[in-house]
């Protein structure tokens, strides 16, 4: 490897599974030590086992901001700064307009909305002048999917988040940027739809659209994620990067 973030220190929600467990791999593969953040206690331990001694865990529901603070007060403990925000849990519980109750519309938007912008606010006082948040947001966002609707428009909220806050940080040179992935082979992508026939058909669907021919797999998404984590993205802030098989572009 490249050793692109070296001596760094990155916070990464959703951070035992999937998409933030191969960042969490990749960014330690690159020098950084990592902080990972998800809700299962069980798979932290797993992953901890994993990655090794430049990881630690904290166990916190980051949609529940009472939560937040632990992560913020380990880090302190631990580091006493933090160089890169990877602000990538997220979830649904998809519906269709006519179908959808207030309560899968609140768990939506309090794990991808609420969630992020107070992981994020909580996190500036720790995060160095200079440094990096990169948010998941989805294709969704700009995809007009049936049964997404929640979903979609709490990643289109994200989307606007990485484009506020590119002006907001401005002065402290903290850019911010967003990855946008495509059909992810995670573990969300299989079983989101997982008692819901339609839903894992229009997935199978999307897939089939795919201009390189296959689902992608969650290091792809970890390696775009380095890139604009990295210094060697220190001209690039604001911008939505797809991680789709060219889903969006053409």
């Amino acid at each position: 490897m490249t050793n692109m973030l070296g001596g760094k220190i990155a916070l990464i929600t959703g951070g035992s599974s999937g998409i933030g467990l191969a960042t969490a791999r990749r960014f330690i593969s690159e020098g950084a030590s990592v902080v990972i953040v998800a809700r299962d206690q069980a798979k932290l331990d797993s992953a901890l086992q994993e990655l090794g001694p430049r990881a630690t865990a904290v166990q916190a529901d980051v949609s529940k901001i009472a939560n937040l603070d632990a992560i913020f007060a380990h880090i302190q403990a631990r580091h006493g700064r933090l160089d890169i925000v990877f602000a990538n849990a997220g979830g649904s519980k998809p519906g269709k307009l006519d179908q959808l109750t207030e309560e899968q519309f609140d768990f939506t938007f309090d794990l991808n909305v609420k969630g992020v912008f107070f992981l994020v606010q909580k996190a500036l006082p720790l995060l160095a002048d200079g440094g990096a948040i990169v948010l998941t947001t989805s294709i969704a966002n700009v995809k007009g999917m049936p049964g997404a609707s929640g979903y979609s428009a709490s990643k289109a909220a994200v989307r606007a988040f990485a484009r506020t806050w590119t002006t907001e940080l401005k002065d402290r040179r903290i850019r911010v940027n967003a990855v946008s992935p495509g059909p992810i082979d995670t573990p969300l992508h299989q079983t989101i739809g997982a008692n819901n026939p339609e839903v894992m058909k229009r997935a199978a669907a999307m897939v089939a659209q795919v201009p390189v021919g296959r689902i992608g797999q969650p290091e792809e998404v970890a390696a775009a994620v380095t890139f604009l984590a990295s210094d060697q993205a220190s001209f690039i802030t604001g911008v939505e990067l797809s991680v789709d098989g060219g889903l969006t572009a053409v």
